[in-house]
């Protein structure tokens, strides 16, 4: 072979090289991923948090997303004895909506903790409106995600049903995600509130890929009409174990590794029993789609 053609050669396969991953195939989805949010086992933890925990990562899961309001400090230490990597922390939404050095103050205290995650976890009915509410909401995010920003976290803001309802041309979620910096807020989609609002999350994730790192895996029961509904009031069996319901959760997953999702937590708002048995559950059926 000439030596030209040989440079050439080598110079194009260098280049086929450095894109091969993405065009032919990614990295297969981890179980040091796969975590817990701990609302599934609010019930519980606080009677015995050490055992709820290691019961938790004893299942499988390695992660954990824990709330800043009720019971943080009373289950921190049983985070760290049981190994489970903290990566991700629902905020109070009243604290975020305040501009005040107190926020700065918890931003510090996650970091040093080593959460990467501080999210904004729901808009209380009586704070929704029209559409200069949520670009109020989005000014107030955009800041508070540039001071997370600044202590090295990624400010998220977690989805419900009510994000969906059009406001004339609009929607709350497209408001608070294109009057926000992307470096300033990301989204952690609630693929289970998505299906409720009558959206697919393989198509959302389309729309947002690049901007959610985190997802919450959850299922709904079969059988439930397909008209979207734009708020909370589901009854408590609608809620299932993933891989126990209607949503195509392998589809899910694929785009979601597609989109760059880094962490998902598995989250069932409402269980028949024991929740940590419904966690076993959704591990056995993701355990066979998340690698070692």
């Amino acid at each position: 072979m000439p030596a030209t053609s040989r440079r050439a050669f080598l110079g194009q396969a260098a280049a086929l090289g450095s894109v091969s991953k993405p065009l032919f195939g990614r990295d297969p989805l981890l179980k040091t991923n796969l975590g817990v949010e701990l609302y599934t086992v609010r019930n519980v933890i606080t009677k015995d948090p050490k055992t709820v925990l290691q019961s938790i990562k004893d299942i499988g899961y390695t992660e954990v997303e824990a709330t800043d309001y009720g019971n943080f400090d009373q289950i921190w230490s049983a985070i760290q004895e049981a190994q489970l990597t903290p990566a991700s922390i629902h905020m109070n939404a009243a604290l975020l909506d305040k501009d005040t050095h107190e926020i700065d103050t918890r931003f510090s205290l996650f970091k040093q903790k080593g959460f990467q995650y501080v999210v904004y976890p729901y808009v209380a009915p009586e704070k929704r409106g029209g559409a200069d509410v949520y670009k109020r909401l989005a000014a107030s995010l955009n800041k508070a995600g540039e001071r997370a920003k600044a202590h090295g976290l990624t400010l998220c803001y977690h989805n419900h049903a009510f994000e969906f309802e059009r406001i004339g041309d609009t929607s709350p979620l497209q408001i608070l995600m294109t009057e926000t910096a992307k470096d300033h807020l990301a989204l952690e989609m609630d693929i289970f509130w998505v299906t409720v609002a009558g959206h697919n999350p393989v198509d959302l994730l389309g729309t947002y890929a690049g901007r959610v790192p985190l997802l919450h895996l959850k299922d709904k029961a079969k059988g439930i009409p397909a008209q979207a509904q734009y708020n909370e009031k589901v009854p408590p069996a609608t809620f299932k174990e993933v891989g126990n319901g209607s949503i195509d959760i392998p589809a899910v997953l694929k785009a979601a590794d597609t989109a760059g999702v880094k962490h998902y937590f598995v989250e069932q708002d409402q269980t028949p029993g024991d929740p940590l048995q419904s966690l076993r559950q959704s591990y056995v059926y993701l355990s066979k789609q998340f690698k070692n």
